[in-house]
């Protein structure tokens, strides 16, 4: 399967509708299946699979393939190869914890949106001045930092990712984030919807 194609605005109005996007990164392909069902159940309709996973082409695809509603997003893509492989996986979009200029070449042939990451306001805004910003590690600046880079960018779209909880997805909302990266948070055992419910107050 090949990449459909999203545009960076239809994917803006996706990740904004959703509000948090799982993150999910787990031992083996199995587990992730586990997981994404969980997630799909709790209504969860954007779903970021990581390259560290074993197994992550077959995933993407199978969840591509059974799941036509959901947008699905490949993460921690830092190379060509894994940019390719993404696309051909089907992937709706792409993440990166950094920038990656070789990953980015082969996305933007293709046509599929790419989510390049950084930390420093000079990383987080380049990437940003290309669509959509990774703002990571982002527990290392917290909400205040998000809204001193929005200050003087305020036409930034910026998704924060990495060591964020549940319950800290309103502060980050509130600070401007067009969506936010949730991992850990969301792969405890128990009721996932109750847990996204409590951290959106809805």
């Amino acid at each position: 399967m090949t990449a459909t194609a999203v545009d960076v605005g239809q994917l803006e109005r996706r990740l904004r509708s959703a509000r948090i996007v799982p993150v999910v990164r787990v031992g083996d392909a199995d587990a992730a299946r586990e997981l994404i069902e969980r997630l799909l159940a709790a209504m969860l309709d954007v779903v970021e699979v990581t390259t560290t996973i074993p197994g992550w082409i077959g995933v993407v695809s199978a969840l591509r393939e059974g799941s036509a509603d959901v947008c699905v997003g490949v993460g921690t893509v830092t190379s060509a190869v894994q940019a390719r492989q993404a696309v051909e996986a089907g992937a709706h979009f792409c993440v990166s914890p950094k920038l990656a200029p070789s990953a980015r070449n082969v996305l933007i042939a293709a046509g599929v949106p790419f989510i390049e990451g950084g930390l420093t306001p000079t990383e987080v805004l380049d990437a940003a001045s290309r669509g959509i910003a990774k703002l990571f590690p982002a527990h290392v600046g917290g909400p205040k930092y998000l809204s001193s880079l929005l200050a003087v960018a305020p036409d930034a779209r910026i998704m924060p990712t990495g060591g964020i909880p549940l319950g800290e997805v309103r502060a980050w909302l509130a600070a401007g984030a067009i969506a936010v990266g949730v991992g850990g948070d969301l792969t405890a055992p128990g009721d996932v919807e109750a847990r996204v419910r409590e951290a959106l107050g809805s």
